[in-house]
């Protein structure tokens, strides 16, 4: 279905390249192409009878999507546009692009709503993240500020998804206490840190999402909708052994 529609984008360009060529931002004009042939043909939506558990999951949360919200969450999360190129794809204000962006993570929370354990030993900075958390609808159960607080959390909590800075106060590894968490519990993990070094360097848990501080809401709150509404559970790293 997407095939079709790509084809019919570039019928158009060709038929008239100016719509990319005189354009300040190709992959803009492209995206504003494109979604003038969506909305203006209608093919058949029968979903692909190959397509695998998760992607027919994330078709239906999509589709439960109001459209505009839909097409602005998946600007900002799978194509990394900001809130100004959302703006002039959609061609509507800064202000009414982020309130799309918005709507959409709400939507999405009222789908995927669940408990956050945060993992950060800055309090002003644990506030602003279970703030933007509760925010989107989610719940959160936990705020540890060292490798043994985390782990302790998860004694009696089980939450659905962890935000986790690297350095924490007492010297120790918010990457060590997510690895140690994941394995006996496996979710999504968004990683918020001013040492991405670090990150780039450890043993990860894979998959991971990084965020590196300062951090902008928006990217968090995107980012957050995104690890969660794709179901990207993340798992302990496979240690590689070596034999004689």
């Amino acid at each position: 279905m997407g095939d079709v529609y790509v084809q019919a984008a570039l019928e158009a360009v060709i038929a008239e390249p100016s719509l990319i060529s005189a354009a300040k931002d190709p992959r803009i004009a492209l995206y504003r192409v494109m979604l003038g042939v969506w909305r203006s043909v209608t093919i058949n939506t029968m979903t692909d009878p190959r397509s695998s558990p998760l992607e027919a999951s994330a078709r239906r949360n999509l589709e439960a999507i109001t459209p505009r919200p839909r097409i602005a969450f998946l600007l900002r999360s799978l194509e990394g546009f900001n809130i100004e190129q959302i703006a002039q794809t959609l061609d509507c204000s800064v202000a009414e692009a982020q309130g799309l962006v918005d709507t959409a993570g709400r939507e999405i929370a009222d789908q995927i709503r669940t408990d956050v354990l945060i993992i950060e030993d800055e309090p002003f900075i644990a506030l602003d993240l279970q703030t933007l958390v509760e925010d989107l609808g989610h719940r959160v159960v936990d705020v540890a500020r060292t490798h043994r607080e985390a782990v302790a959390a998860l004694e009696t909590l089980k939450p659905g998804l962890i935000l986790a800075d690297i350095q924490l106060a007492d010297g120790s590894s918010g990457l060590d206490a997510v690895n140690e968490i994941l394995g006996t519990l496996e979710v999504p993990v968004v990683f918020i840190t001013a040492y991405p070094e670090r990150f780039l360097t450890g043993d990860r848990p894979e998959p991971a999402f990084l965020i590196t501080k300062p951090f902008l809401i928006e990217t968090v709150k995107a980012v957050i909708s995104q690890a969660l509404f794709f179901d990207r559970r993340s798992h302990r790293p496979k240690r590689m052994e070596l034999r004689a």
